[in-house]
């Protein structure tokens, strides 16, 4: 059976399991793909993808030094004039950190990069890239239980946020438009900055990843659709499953689409469902 085959039976059997499950909400059935079938190179990313930086002085490194941390971003490809667009910021996992302003490309830009996409969801994609060794948020993606958000972002997602800004500040960007994913790792990053600046986003969408529950009070009138494998043993599912109760439990009213049978790889699931990017795409702040 093709991949995708198989993808779409998992997404369906995850469906019907969450619709049975008690404190879960089941998923649409998956739609047609909502990109390509024409991959794009390496090559070609690194052309569609401008290449940038953003300095920051963040306050717990050696004596403020300032860092240089690198981003990419995507354009619509053919903007009109005075028309602004949404923005997705995209939180990569730890396998994408470094330094070369390129492995953080992997899976949503570059999908969101390939024609049918691009045609079908017209919008910038903002890409930051965390360095080798660091993490978005300083917790173990593994323990069962929550760490308690700290007082300040680290660095690198410092950096994310300080590119985001500098995003708005001079490209064409819908600020009722401004939508924050991320995945593993990235996904405990999407949590912590949506938690951070609730107000300037649209819709968050973790993958495979966990939060404070602490936190949930301030993301109540946040969109949310949430995904994870029930199978993965990087990150428990119990993470996911938490911040969801707590949302709730606030008064929250999210998505969660947990995936029977597969592991860590939600996001190929997740962000690979037409109804999923239409969703991420309605809202508005």
């Amino acid at each position: 059976m093709p991949r995708h085959s198989v993808l779409r039976v998992l997404f369906l059997v995850a469906a019907l399991a969450a619709a049975e499950a008690p404190g879960q909400s089941a998923s649409p059935s998956p739609q047609e793909s909502a990109v390509s079938s024409e991959p794009v190179s390496a090559e070609r990313l690194a052309e569609l993808y401008q290449s940038r930086s953003v300095t920051v002085a963040p306050p717990d490194e050696d004596a403020g030094t300032p860092l240089r941390l690198p981003y990419r971003l995507l354009a619509p490809a053919r903007p009109l004039p005075g028309r602004r667009y949404p923005l997705v910021l995209f939180l990569h996992g730890a396998g994408e950190r470094g330094d070369d302003n390129r492995a953080q490309l992997a899976y949503l830009p570059a999908w969101l990069a390939e024609p049918a996409a691009r045609e079908a969801f017209p919008c910038y994609v903002l890409a930051p890239q965390c360095r080798a060794g660091k993490k978005w948020v300083e917790v173990d993606w593994s323990a069962p239980e929550s760490t308690p958000q700290r007082p300040a972002p680290t660095p690198d997602l410092l950096g994310a946020i300080a590119a985001l800004e500098e995003t708005l500040a001079h490209e064409a960007v819908d600020p009722e438009r401004i939508y924050l994913t991320g995945l593993s790792m990235g996904g405990y990053g999407a949590w912590d900055m949506a938690a951070r600046m609730p107000d300037r986003f649209a819709a968050l969408l973790p993958v495979c990843g966990g939060g404070d529950e602490a936190t949930a009070a301030k993301l109540v009138g946040l969109p949310v659709w949430c995904f994870h494998g029930d199978a993965d043993t990087a990150v428990p599912v119990g993470r996911s499953r938490a911040m969801i109760e707590a949302l709730r439990a606030a008064g929250g009213d999210p998505r969660y689409c947990e995936l029977a049978g597969v592991g860590h790889d939600a996001w190929t699931p997740a962000y690979r469902d037409r109804a999923v990017l239409e969703w991420l795409f309605e809202q508005r702040r």
